[in-house]
């Protein structure tokens, strides 16, 4: 008895030991197709929830606290048979050290969706060949937050990932799809995975470790110095906004930061935020509402 107790132990040790790298939810909403039945959505849901959290994207060992909690919510405005059209939002969030609270890390809205699917179809992926465009779509938003989760741990850490990403583009592009091609559009797939990987845009990777490590994760321990460090990885995205305004890139990041950003900055202890909330709004003049409650 004793002998099959520890061998329960050990097995639960190493599965804790061998976790997926996702911790993912799906959502999927179709009331917009006026499609009556709606058991393929269904289906279709289960599978990707199924996929995303039990394919092995990496070969990188996670415990089940390291695994990365996201969110995909489809909107689904177009159901023909097996050809589906939407948009997808992309959510993402890494845990503060010391602490109960999740930073959101990615806020993607893929305004280019459109795939073919056959209920009960098997999911799989292979890096090398173009199965589908749906799961050439999820492929590339898992390593992009793979990438920016790793980002926030070490610095350019996410690299590797963002190549990968980088990969399922390429071999997406000879599809008919739209999303995968520099003549896409200036919000593209193909646009912000070409940002995380060009040097015009080198101090994004710097911030995102700056921001994460030297700032948040600082919180718990010096709210000043926590504070701080996350003034300074902002101001430091200056420099990419002095060369490409108005980029898609910023644009995704204080999509995700926006609401922590403005929180951070109302209350605790006091530091300089007046450069702050100047190039604040010169990054995110959409958001000045949010920064004009920054205030000491």
């Amino acid at each position: 008895m004793r002998k099959f107790i520890l061998f329960l132990l050990f097995f639960s040790t190493v599965f804790a030991a061998t976790a997926q790298e996702l911790n993912c939810s799906v959502t999927i909403d179709a009331e917009q197709t006026g499609q009556p039945n709606q058991q393929v959505f269904r289906t279709l849901q289960g599978q990707l929830t199924e996929f995303l959290n039990n394919t092995k994207w990496t070969s990188r060992e996670y415990k089940n606290q390291e695994r990365i909690d996201c969110n995909f919510t489809f909107i689904l405005t177009q159901y023909d048979g097996t050809s589906f059209g939407g948009t997808l939002q992309i959510q993402s969030s890494r845990p503060v050290f010391d602490s109960t609270y999740d930073s959101p890390v990615y806020n993607y809205f893929d305004k280019q969706v459109n795939f073919t699917y056959k209920e009960f179809e098997p999911l799989n992926f292979n890096i090398n060949t173009f199965q589908s465009n749906l799961i050439s779509i999820i492929a590339f938003h898992v390593y992009t937050i793979i990438g920016l989760d790793a980002d926030t741990y070490s610095s350019y850490g996410g690299e590797d990932y963002f190549q990968i990403a980088k990969q399922i583009t390429n071999t997406a592009a000879g599809s008919n799809f739209v999303g995968w091609k520099p003549t896409d559009g200036n919000q593209s797939r193909y646009q912000y995975n070409d940002a995380l990987l060009s040097n015009v845009y080198k101090e994004f990777h710097d911030a995102m470790y700056l921001y994460h490590r030297e700032g948040m994760d600082q919180m718990a321990s010096d709210p000043k110095i926590g504070k701080q460090g996350v003034a300074d990885a902002i101001n430091k995205l200056k420099s990419i906004n002095d060369r490409r305004p108005n980029s898609y890139l910023l644009r995704t990041f204080f999509d995700a930061k926006v609401d922590e950003i403005q929180a951070i900055f109302s209350g605790g202890p006091q530091v300089e935020i007046a450069q702050l909330v100047e190039n604040l709004n010169r990054m995110a003049p959409t958001k000045r509402s949010n920064w004009s409650e920054i205030k000491f």
